[in-house]
């Protein structure tokens, strides 16, 4: 998968923090396991999703590309579809099953 959940959770800690190290902590995830998901995205996709400022005395900070927050953007909407898609193709598929479900039994 080139984009799931777990690169846009990524993508949306930077977002939040303004850095890959403070996204890494906020997710329990080691600095090194986000930057190489962020790597491989970005060479899948062919675009930068991080704009990179080199730290110094006072640290060094990331935000996201404009094509990562048009790609969060959509993405969110995708999934919102897919997740409404899911739950009717779940109704079409097992509605036969949910009909003949057993009552609930009384406790004894």
């Amino acid at each position: 998968m080139v984009f799931g959940l777990g690169r846009l959770k990524i993508l949306e800690a930077i977002h939040e923090t303004g850095s890959i190290n403070a996204a890494a902590k906020e997710l329990g995830m080691s600095y090194k396991a986000v930057w190489e998901r962020l790597k491989v995205t970005e060479e899948r996709l062919g675009a930068s999703l991080v704009i990179r400022k080199k730290g110094g005395a006072s640290g060094g900070s990331s935000r996201l590309s404009e094509f990562a927050l048009r790609l969060v953007a959509g993405f969110k909407d995708f999934h919102h579809s897919v997740i409404l898609c899911d739950d009717q193709l779940f109704e079409e598929n097992f509605r036969p099953i949910l009909e003949k479900r057993d009552s609930p039994s009384s406790p004894e």
